[in-house]
Order: C-alpha cells, then structure tokens, then sequence
C-alpha cells in the first residue's frame, strides 16, 4: 500500500541515504518507554529539539476542524510535523481569539504550540500584527520563534522586494544567518511551490521549503496544506525551529485562503 501524499518526501537534490531514527522522544514510537535508550542532548539544545538533531527533513501537515463558537462556526487549524516515515515528532495549535480572527484574517497576530508526545510545550511561534504589502515596506511580517516558551533562539523577517518574496533568518540577536527566497507568484498550480534556503550571502542552495502540489481536487475544494522542509543535517537545531516558524509564516503569507471568496495572500497584496 502506497504512502498518503504528505508523506512523500520533497523533491530535493539532496543525499536521503541517512539510517532512519528507529525511535523518537515519547513511549509511543519504537515501542514502550521503558524498552527505549534516553535521546542524550547535546550542549545547547533547548529541551525537547534532541530530535531535531537526527534528521535533515520533516513534513508538516495541515488539519482543518469546524468549531462551534458563540459567534457561530469557524475552522480551527492544527499542524502534524512528521519526520520521513511519517511517524509525529510534534503537535501544532495556533493559539487565537475569535475577535482577532474574525477582524485580522490572515493579518491576524497569533502565537502557536509545539507539544510533543508527552503534552510537553517546547517550542512557540509568536507573529505580531503587521503588513502584508511590498507597498508599504516599514512594517513587513515577522515571527518570533521561541524554544522553550519565553527564550527567544531566532526570528524570521521578510524582507523588502517589489516582486519576489524574500526572508532573512536571524538568530536570537536579529543577526541575519541565512535567506529564504521563493519564486515571484507564490501559487502551485499543477506543481510544488519552492522557497530556496541559502547562506546569508547567497549562492548555491543549502535548502528548501516546498509547498506540495496535493492535487487538483484537493488544491481547489479544500485548504488543508501540506510543506516539505530539507535543512542541512549538521545545521543548528535552534535554526531548524527557526525554519519551522518560516514555514507557517509563509503558508499564512502566500498559502492559505482569504474570506469566502478563497482568494489568497501575494507579496502585492
């Protein structure tokens, strides 16, 4: 029996001829808790990224639930990060209120939860209320990416471009380390969608984060989304998280649906 689509692997020129990681933090994956070697941390790895240290790929799965509020119905959207056996390494809530949601929609500030298997939160997302338009260039998107919750390791900050979307990945100091830029209409029609990684002076691509083309049908009746993301497999673990936060900001930015009329964000928008 052949794999759901999102747990394909993303389309890169990159080596996949790595040992798989035969078990992951938490008594679910590679038998009980009792039967499994403790992960040793490094120095310097926020509790709960151990994991991320093993791996140069995850995937990243949108799940859409309808939610009865006072104000009537709404999506709630929720996020698997699964390495490339599809196996959940965390789980992902956007952390919002109806107000900001329904007044903000993709504009909208929110903070997001990683939890892994033990309920624990080791990682969240914090985007503040900003602009979205290449036309007004003093108060562009950003994210802050915070592991554990309330230490801040890095930011995603878009950069200004007439055309294409462009992003710096910065440290904790807003010291720029890397690049993101992706194609000048951010739309997967019939194809993945690609935003390169590169070091923070360009040149060849280190990696990448794709959104994955999941089918005609799916691309137009519904809007669950689904991302690749290949990283170097010695790169900072603070730096994969960082790149985690760059994903959501670019889904919201560029991926995911706008008022009933299902139009989409662009970097003219």
């Amino acid at each position: 029996m052949s794999a759901p689509d999102y747990y394909r692997k993303p389309d890169f020129n990159m080596d996949y001829h790595q040992p798989p990681v035969m078990y992951q933090p938490g008594s679910q994956y590679g038998g009980p808790a009792e039967a499994m070697s403790p992960a040793v941390a490094p120095i310097g790895v926020p509790p709960g990224l151990e994991y991320l240290t093993q791996i140069d790929q995850i995937l990243i799965h949108q799940i859409l639930e309808l939610v009865k509020a006072f104000v009537g119905f709404y999506l709630n959207i929720r996020y698997e990060i699964k390495n490339n056996l599809g196996q959940i390494i965390y789980k992902v809530q956007e952390e919002i209120d109806c107000c900001n949601r329904n007044c903000y929609g993709l504009l909208r500030s929110f903070d997001m939860t990683f939890k892994d298997d033990a309920g624990r939160e080791v990682i969240r997302l914090i985007r503040p209320l900003r602009c979205v338009s290449c036309w007004c260039p003093c108060c562009l998107q950003e994210m802050e990416v915070q592991a554990p919750p309330g230490t801040t390791i890095g930011y995603v900050k878009q950069d200004w471009h007439p055309c294409l979307p462009q992003f710096s990945i910065q440290g904790a100091n807003k010291e720029t380390l890397m690049k993101l830029e992706g194609p000048c209409f951010a739309c997967n029609c019939c194809g993945d969608v690609n935003f390169e990684l590169k070091g923070k002076d360009g040149g060849k691509p280190i990696g990448r984060i794709s959104k994955q083309w999941s089918g005609l049908l799916k691309e137009v009746f519904t809007d669950t989304d689904n991302f690749g993301i290949q990283f170097p497999l010695d790169l900072d673990v603070k730096m994969k998280a960082v790149l985690m936060g760059a994903c959501f900001l670019i889904d919201f930015m560029f991926f995911e649906k706008v008022g009933e009329a299902n139009q989409r964000s662009t970097v003219f928008s």
